[in-house]
């Protein structure tokens, strides 16, 4: 442990936020399919291919050419799946999910049912089997990543009359999201900055793409209240905690390592894509503080120089064991690496709301034709995103007003936040709240030894710094850690 030679000044911290009311929705059942794809999206889809338009016929061909996108797909469904620890075996379930997708978008895009068929046969057995999410820590990440996706995939074959959508529903709901909706609440009975931002926004989606599917209003007003106002580090202004003058705003992850920042926005534009096919802007939230960060990640991504503040989080089991750490400069970055999140956030920026957005505009065609599951290696990394943005994001630039035209089908005035109505996003703020101490979990809650994963648990600190992420003024330099997660780790 490195000792301080100075203290911070006037440091502000990522704690707990006095939350305001959920936002009002609009009335009546979801839009569907309202998930990452609305209708408009799979009928311009297919029209493009069938017209031969590029660049939508290279990326149906990185579909096509996907082992996980054929009809021969069998599942194989298990009781119970496990992320983390002895018995591990979710890896199983994320290769069917993308082969239940990847089928589903196929079969759409082109008009052959056997891919439809294939789709609805998988989700189908998966539903009928499955009861349990289980494993150490890693498994809020299971439930997270792989909750959201299979939402997408039953969203796209909901109407199909062989698809058990009760028993699917039920499904989702009792093993998917009551573990993800838990986790933003409990966090696993650890402080709540002491798991990193990805980790949050992976159950934001399972919680908001369950409450789209399953038509649960309330539970789509609780992921999106938690986006504004969440006391962890996956809302938005824990994420993306300082704007700076030239209009770039730094992601917290950024000092972490690359993968997980990108994980990360990717993470973050899923959530804003299905949002806004429900009529809600969460692009454009806080003076469009989403771009501002994706920005600056695809800036830093491809190499070039960014600002960084140090900070610090504190980590660490309620009423048990304690620590922080202190980042002080933006990780290092292979300009090669990429992930398939870019063409969903560029286009969304630059062709429904004409804006400019050039970093994002050169990663995404740096990046292109985007590919899914299985073309980005074969571990859970290479599956975390559903992927194939070129063709399924690529958009012509929206006429009149130059905003892209209001949101998505089910817009309401009440939902839909204006892209400039966010406060205290001024140019070099740092916008995280005061920390404060976290209440503590009921005794059930409490993880067991060890089970906070990844989180460093089993490094004993002797002292214990301010609840929370701590932008640092100058002078503090308390612990300073990079591959200290196992590989699988989120």
């Amino acid at each position: 442990m490195l000792k301080a030679a100075g203290v911070a000044a006037g440091a502000v911290g990522i704690g707990t936020a006095v939350l305001p009311a959920a936002p009002a929705l609009a009335a009546g059942a979801h839009a569907h399919p309202g998930l990452l794809h609305t209708r408009a999206d799979l009928d311009r889809m297919a029209a493009k291919v069938k017209a031969g338009a590029a660049p939508y016929t290279a990326g149906f061909a990185k579909l096509t050419a996907n082992r996980h996108a054929q009809s021969g797909w069998t599942a194989n469904p298990q009781t119970t799946v496990i992320r983390g620890g002895d018995g591990q075996n979710y890896g199983i379930l994320f290769r069917d999910v993308h082969a239940a997708y990847q089928n589903a978008l196929r079969g759409h895009v082109s008009g052959e049912d056997a891919h439809l068929d294939t789709a609805v046969a998988i989700l189908n057995a998966w539903s009928a089997k499955l009861t349990t999410i289980g494993g150490n820590a890693d498994r809020f990440l299971c439930a997270g990543l792989q909750g959201y996706q299979i939402a997408n995939a039953a969203e796209l074959v909901r109407d199909h009359p062989d698809f058990e959508l009760g028993r699917f529903q039920e499904m989702l709901t009792k093993v998917f999201a009551s573990v993800s909706d838990d986790f933003l609440v409990r966090h696993n009975g650890a402080v709540v900055s002491n798991y990193w931002t990805n980790w949050d926004l992976a159950a934001m989606c399972c919680v908001l793409a369950t409450g789209i599917f399953c038509d649960d209003r309330d539970q789509v007003a609780r992921a999106v209240e938690y986006f504004k106002h969440g006391e962890g580090l996956g809302s938005i202004r824990n994420a993306i905690p300082v704007v700076h003058e030239d209009g770039l705003a730094e992601w917290l992850e950024a000092g972490r390592d690359q993968g997980h920042a990108l994980l990360g926005v990717g993470l973050m534009g899923t959530f804003c894509e299905m949002a806004w096919n429900q009529g809600v802007d969460l692009y454009g939230y806080d003076d469009s503080r989403f771009l501002k960060g994706a920005q600056y990640v695809a800036k830093w991504a491809m190499g070039g120089d960014v600002p960084f503040t140090a900070n610090t989080r504190k980590k660490g089991a309620i009423n048990g064991w304690s620590g922080s750490e202190t980042v002080t400069e933006a990780a290092p970055v292979d300009p090669a690496m990429t992930r398939p999140i870019w063409a969903m956030i560029a286009n969304h920026y630059t062709k429904r709301r004409g804006l400019p957005a050039s970093y994002l505009t050169r990663i995404a065609a740096k990046s292109a034709p985007e590919g899914g599951g299985g073309d980005y290696g074969p571990n859970s990394g290479g599956y975390d995103q559903l992927g194939f943005g070129t063709l399924a994001f690529t958009r012509d630039k929206a006429t009149g007003t130059g905003t892209g035209g209001s949101p998505g089908p089910a817009a309401s005035g009440a939902a839909s936040t204006a892209a400039g109505s966010g406060a205290g996003s001024a140019s070099g703020s740092d916008a995280r709240p005061q920390p404060a101490t976290p209440s503590s979990p009921s005794a059930s809650a409490s993880p067991a030894t060890g089970d906070l994963a990844a989180t460093g648990s089993s490094e004993i600190l002797g002292w214990t710094a301010a609840t929370g992420v701590t932008a640092l003024a100058g002078g503090l330099l308390l612990l300073r850690r990079r591959g200290r997660v196992r590989g699988e780790s989120r």
